[in-house]
């Protein structure tokens, strides 16, 4: 088992992208714990070690709490910063309020959550990987807020991954380009009444090999990135994106 008796933190573990390490790190030999406002499936419980924990990244105080918790009782080796939210819009159609919502979340809650951690794993090192996007890489119509954020989830990564070479801490990122998950469902819902399948087909289409990611495969990615396999793999973003990044042009 790649991850055997790793103690782990996702955050957003609930749902998604993050549902989906939660399993594969457990699977793995993981002791996993949840940072998300929802509890995770019930059935995530009877698979492997698995701790929820109430915990809204944007609140320095409470990912404090927490992560002293964790920590006190078993160590911290690998941080996964994945809660995230997205939004729709240009620059003007931004409100002040969105814009603030998206940096808590995205941007505070990988500094909370990556400063929380930072502190135990210098005394014997572990691995962070942040959620990033290829919105952070390439322009994507109608995603001003959320690139931004998530430009700034890239240069975190770098900083932190440079900043801590000495403490045996590796950083690196991912950044998935369109992933099938419930949120795609309910936005195609929301936005596109009566045309979600052919809408949904078009933006599968957008990924050069024809198709949306899985939850699973991002996961496989992380799995590897936190493991000792990848112990010489630091300060890197890593897409994962059908090809879209450098075959769509």
């Amino acid at each position: 088992m790649q991850l055997e008796n790793k103690n782990a933190i996702v955050t957003g573990g609930s749902s998604g992208i993050g549902e989906a390490i939660v399993r594969k790190f457990i699977f793995e030999g993981a002791n996993v714990h949840v940072f998300d406002l929802h509890r995770p499936k019930k059935e995530l419980e009877s698979i492997g070690h698995i701790a929820y924990h109430h915990c809204d990244v944007s609140t320095e105080r409470r990912v404090n709490e927490v992560v002293d918790e964790i920590a006190n009782s078993g160590g911290i080796d690998i941080l996964v910063n994945n809660a995230g939210v997205s939004h729709i819009g240009n620059i003007e159609s931004t409100d002040p309020n969105d814009l603030d919502l998206l940096m808590d979340i995205n941007i505070k809650g990988v500094f909370n959550c990556a400063k929380a951690c930072i502190r135990y794993m210098k005394k014997s090192g572990g691995v962070i990987l942040n959620m990033a996007s290829i919105a952070a890489s390439v322009g994507l119509k109608d995603r001003f807020a959320y690139a931004l954020t998530k430009g700034a989830v890239l240069a975190m990564t770098y900083s932190i991954a440079k900043d801590y070479l000495d403490y045996n801490i590796r950083c690196n990122s991912i950044s998935p380009a369109r992933i099938h998950t419930p949120f795609v469902d309910g936005f195609l819902k929301k936005n596109y009444k009566g045309k979600e399948e052919e809408v949904f087909e078009q933006l599968a289409k957008s990924q050069p090999v024809g198709r949306m990611g899985k939850p699973e495969e991002v996961a496989e990615l992380a799995c590897f990135l936190c493991s000792d396999k990848a112990s010489f793999m630091t300060g890197t973003d890593y897409p994962i994106d059908g090809g879209f990044l450098k075959l769509n042009s």
